[in-house]
């Protein structure tokens, strides 16, 4: 009974991600009759590398900017970083992260499931890999230049949960977060302010 409980377990795990699809392509809803080549052609990267964010910015070519990825399984997001800019600890819950860095230098890591750190700097050319759902992060220390990167995704709809405000900006009690973070109401309550948007 145990082997059978571990085998259901590993063939459950092996199927999670994207579904399959059962044609060669999905035809998103809202697209014309006639299929062409511009139902594969996403065009909005046209133009980024001419101007630089003041702040970091990040551009995904996902299932919801581009509708032919549906059971694809893949996606990929351009990441821009100004100087000593930050791109701050998430995770992706549906797939693992293929970062390639195409201009800078910048300082990756990420926690595994022991809060054991692995961090790296990087270089032009340089490959670092983000294990799915671990909480990671990447940082241009550089106070001269700025840093691109481009991010490969293993699903259609990665996802992403930023650690900052998914614990500070989704109505957590101020006192369950001092009490998680052995602080004070007053300190929790300034984090908060500190990641509201600027109007």
């Amino acid at each position: 009974m145990f082997f059978l409980a571990v085998f259901a377990t590993v063939a459950w795990m092996a199927t999670a991600g994207d579904p399959d699809i059962l044609t060669d392509f999905v035809v998103p809803p809202n697209s014309s009759n006639s299929i062409n080549g511009s139902l594969f052609t996403f065009t909005g990267m046209r133009g980024i590398f001419q101007n630089l964010p003041p702040t970091f910015k990040v551009t995904k070519a996902a299932m919801a900017e581009f509708p032919a990825l549906f059971g694809q399984s893949v996606s990929m997001a351009i990441l821009q970083f100004p100087t000593e800019g930050l791109n701050p600890p998430h995770t992706h819950p549906r797939s693992a992260e293929l970062l390639l860095l195409v201009g800078g230098c910048l300082e990756v890591g990420f926690v595994d499931t022991t809060n054991k750190l692995f961090v790296q700097n990087l270089q032009v050319g340089d490959l670092f890999v983000f294990p799915k759902g671990l909480v990671h992060y990447q940082y241009n220390a550089d106070t001269k230049n700025p840093a691109v990167a481009i991010s490969f995704f293993g699903s259609a709809n990665a996802g992403t949960v930023s650690v900052p405000l998914t614990v500070f900006g989704t109505g957590i009690s101020d006192g369950i977060l001092a009490e998680a973070f052995k602080t004070d109401v007053a300190t929790v309550q300034k984090i908060k302010a500190g990641l509201v948007p600027k109007p």
